[in-house]
C-alpha cells in the first residue's frame, strides 16, 4: 500500500485538542481531535461566518485558534450548522448576542425545541442550554460573503436536515457528514435516510468542486474522487444480497470508518458492525 502523500494544507497552530489549518485564502479549518466536529471559518470581504461550531467543551479552543488569526467572537457575522447533532453544534449558544445563528429549518425545529434524541445528547451529554436559530435555511438560498457565494444545498441522508454549502467560483465544498475523505460517509441516524443519502451524494457527485470540507477528519484535494468512491459505496450496498450485507459492512466499517464516522445505520442492533473507536490519521 502507498503512503498518503504530503498534505498540500498549511498547519498554523497545534494543541493537544485541535489543529489549525488553512483550507485556502481566507478559509480555516478547526479540526478537533475528540468527538468535536470541525469548525471553518471563512471571512469574507464584506462578512465573516463560522459553519458548525464543534462540542461546548471546546469553546475555549476553538477560541484560541480564532485568536490565532486575529478574528474575535464579535468579528463573526453568521453561525451556520450544518445540521442538528451536538457535536457540531453544541458551542452555538456562546454566539448569541454576537452573531446570528442560521440551520436548515428542519434542523431549526429540531434545535429549538430541544429534541435531545436527534440532537444526540445522550452520545455527547452536552449542556442542556437553549440554542436559538434566527434564520431559517432552504435549497436554493445564497450566502453572499462579498468575496465568497456559498449556495445552501439541502442533502439529506445522514439525516433529513442537513446541508451543503458549495462555492461554486471557488470550488469549496462544505459537506459536513454528508461525504468525509476518502469516500467515508456518515452514518443513517434516526431521520435520516439510505435513499435520501444516495440522491445527495450524486448531487455532489455532479459539482466542479476543488476541496472537500467535511464534518471530521482532514481536507481533501480530490473530492470528485471522494464522491465517486462514497456514491460507489452507497450503491453497492443497496444492491448487496441481505446474506452477505453483514460482511460486506463490517469489512467497509472496519477498513474505512471511526466511531463518528461509520456507514452503519444507528437502528442496527448488531455490535459486530460498530466502528473502532478511534478516527485513523
Amino acid at each position: 500500500m502507498s503512503e498518503r502523500r504530503p498534505s498540500p494544507f498549511k498547519t498554523l497552530l497545534e494543541s493537544d485538542v485541535c489543529t489549525l489549518i488553512q483550507a485556502a485564502e481566507d478559509v480555516y479549518q478547526v479540526r478537533f481531535k475528540n468527538r468535536g466536529a470541525n469548525a471553518y471559518l471563512v471571512r469574507g470581504s464584506s462578512r465573516t461566518i463560522l459553519i458548525d461550531v464543534g462540542l461546548s467543551s471546546n469553546y475555549p479552543h476553538l477560541l484560541t485558534s480564532l485568536n490565532h488569526i486575529e478574528v474575535k467572537p464579535d468579528d463573526i457575522d453568521m453561525v451556520v450548522l450544518s445540521h442538528e447533532h451536538l457535536d457540531h453544534i453544541g458551542a452555538a449558544y456562546h454566539f448569541h448576542g454576537h452573531a446570528f445563528i442560521a440551520a436548515h429549518r428542519l434542523a431549526a425545529n429540531k434545535i429549538m425545541l430541544r429534541d435531545d434524541f436527534s440532537m444526540l445528547r445522550k452520545m455527547f451529554n452536552e449542556p442542556n442550554v437553549p440554542i436559538n436559530i434566527d434564520l431559517w435555511l432552504e435549497e436554493g438560498n445564497l450566502i453572499d460573503l462579498g468575496n465568497f457565494r456559498l449556495n445552501v444545498m439541502h442533502t439529506p441522508g445522514h439525516t433529513s436536515a442537513c446541508i451543503t454549502l458549495f462555492d461554486q467560483d471557488k470550488g469549496l465544498l462544505f459537506a459536513s457528514d454528508t461525504l468525509m475523505p476518502g469516500g467515508v460517509m456518515g452514518g443513517v441516524f434516526g431521520s435520516g435516510s439510505i435513499a435520501d443519502y444516495i440522491q445527495s451524494l450524486e448531487r455532489l457527485k455532479g459539482l466542479n468542486s476543488k476541496i472537500l470540507l467535511s464534518g471530521h477528519g482532514r481536507l481533501s484535494d480530490t473530492p470528485q474522487e471522494d464522491v465517486r468512491i462514497g456514491s460507489s459505496a452507497r450503491m453497492d450496498c443497496c444492491r448487496t444480497p441481505r446474506n452477505y450485507s453483514t460482511r460486506w459492512m463490517r469489512e467497509r466499517i472496519s477498513s474505512r470508518s471511526c466511531s463518528r464516522c461509520a456507514t452503519s445505520t444507528s437502528s442496527t442492533t448488531d455490535s459486530s458492525l460498530r466502528a473502532p473507536a478511534t478516527c485513523p490519521p
